[in-house]
């Protein structure tokens, strides 16, 4: 499996590239503001074709070059319907004050657009996807999950690692924001309880700003979580921690 990614843009966006292997299909997940080029070249590194763009949710940060990438490939761009008017109306996410840094700048979806379904699996590339909605910092907002398998070393057998592409719903130490239009920062919290806790502790979170992690580093250490469990729990979620606040 081969999984690169860097940050784009203003807002140092996290783009993510992933095949099953160099000379093979791929996918592009959250291509930002100024990823094309860099895309392009890891692309061209790798030998890999790629086949669709997947989008964690609708905030510009993270589809700026979305619709540039899927007309030059001529490939889909996949979100979930809450968030996709976005795509032709940023400002919908991101309200008056930051949709001023658009300026004149027009927007309009690819050709080809599939909405993602919560709970489904999507297969692209030879690989699959798990799709499952996590609301509040976007009703849109969406967890993509794939399983890695890490070659024998040293003796050891091959392993299987879990990895989950969190977008902005949850970060190393933080969480989203929900000061945007359509946040809720309880929403959040009850998505990350019900979606993302219960996911085993060697999971390796890749997020759209900042730092991999995994669900054992940020069940140990996230002060934003402190008292939330998974559902079925004694624990009730406390509601008195900080407000998380890392990109759009």
């Amino acid at each position: 499996m081969l999984i690169t990614g860097f940050p784009a843009g203003m807002f140092q966006t996290n783009c993510y590239l992933v095949a099953a292997e160099a000379g093979s299909d791929a996918v592009i997940i959250d291509p930002g503001q100024d990823a094309a080029p860099r895309v392009r070249e890891l692309l061209a590194e790798n030998d890999l074709t790629p086949v669709a763009v997947l989008l964690t949710h609708g905030h510009l940060d993270h589809t700026w070059n979305a619709t540039e990438l899927c007309d030059e490939y001529s490939i889909p761009a996949y979100i979930h319907a809450a968030d996709r008017p976005m795509l032709t109306d940023p400002g919908l996410g991101i309200g008056r004050a930051l949709g001023a840094m658009i300026g004149d700048e027009k927007f309009r979806e690819p050709e080809k657009v599939v909405e993602f379904g919560d709970g489904e699996a999507v297969e692209l590339g030879g690989m699959h996807f798990s799709v499952d909605l996590a609301p509040g910092h976007t009703q849109g907002s969406v967890l993509l999950g794939i399983e890695v398998t890490v070659p024998a070393d040293a003796g050891q057998p091959p392993q299987t690692v879990p990895v989950c592409f969190s977008g902005d719903v949850l970060f190393a130490g933080s969480i989203g924001r929900t000061d945007l239009p359509g946040g809720n920062h309880q929403q959040l919290l009850d998505s990350i309880a019900a979606k993302l806790l219960p996911l085993p502790d060697d999971t390796l979170v890749l997020p759209g700003h900042g730092p991999q992690t995994t669900i054992a580093q940020e069940r140990a250490a996230n002060l934003f979580l402190v008292d939330l469990r998974a559902p079925g729990t004694d624990t009730t979620i406390a509601t008195d921690r900080p407000k998380g606040r890392h990109g759009l």
